[in-house]
């Protein structure tokens, strides 16, 4: 049984009560939060291992809040997308949302992405995907997998937990090409499913976080992380060259 301790972030309080009794017999410490503002106060008194945050709240939507919170809080996110249209999905990613699942919710299936998003944090990832023990340096590009500290010389980068694995499988087999489906099954630990930009998504948040430290002659960006068509995505960088 689980001891991790869940926030349930949605103005349905029915929901809210289903999955709490749902993932409680599962093992989890669950809480609820029916808008934004009991969201923030929840957590800044208790410490919390993943939020589940429904995207369409009245006042404050789950992506405002997301906003709010993803400069100084790194809990992993699952946004609820109540809405067929992508968009509402892709801007929850690049706001810094781990993973995303569609409403009406399955409790089984919130269940699995949970246990996913959480799987990612632990060191007892399966062999396929599990992260190398030792730091992985290339040129003045250091990412630290015992402390998931990610640097450009002596600059923290911030990166949420699945662009951290995004990044850190890349360089642990850079110069190889990875397959969206095997960074789905890596990072996210669930299949790639059918319109899933999830990994995409990731991938070009890296690329923006990594360019600003890195540049060639003339101002332009190093291109780092190639996207080969119809493959996947390829870490190609091996210069050591930094900004300033």
């Amino acid at each position: 049984m689980s001891n991790e301790r869940l926030l349930l972030v949605d103005d349905d309080k029915e929901l809210c009560s289903l999955l709490t009794e749902y993932l409680s017999a599962e093992g989890y410490r669950v809480d609820s939060a029916y808008n934004a503002q009991q969201a923030l106060e929840k957590l800044q008194s208790q410490s919390y291992s993943l939020m589940v945050l429904d995207i369409m709240m009245p006042g404050t939507t789950g992506l405002e809040l997301l906003q709010q919170i993803r400069p100084r809080i790194t809990l992993p996110v699952i946004m609820l997308t109540g809405r067929g249209d992508e968009i509402d999905r892709i801007l929850g990613l690049e706001m810094g949302a781990d993973d995303y699942l569609g409403k009406p919710c399955n409790p089984r299936e919130l269940l699995a992405r949970i246990r996913a998003v959480l799987r990612r944090m632990s060191p007892q990832a399966p062999v396929e995907g599990r992260l190398p023990e030792q730091p992985l340096v290339i040129g003045a590009l250091s990412l630290n997998p015992a402390t998931r500290d990610a640097r450009v010389a002596d600059q923290l980068l911030e990166l949420t937990s699945a662009e951290f694995n995004v990044l850190a499988y890349l360089m642990q087999h850079a110069g190889q090409v990875l397959s969206k489906e095997q960074l789905t099954r890596w990072v996210l630990h669930r299949d790639l499913t059918a319109y899933d930009r999830a990994i995409d998504v990731h991938v070009s948040r890296v690329r923006q976080k990594l360019a600003p430290y890195f540049e060639q002659a003339g101002g332009e960006s190093v291109e780092m992380i190639k996207t080969v068509r119809g493959q996947g995505y390829i870490f190609v960088y091996t210069a050591d060259q930094v900004q300033g």
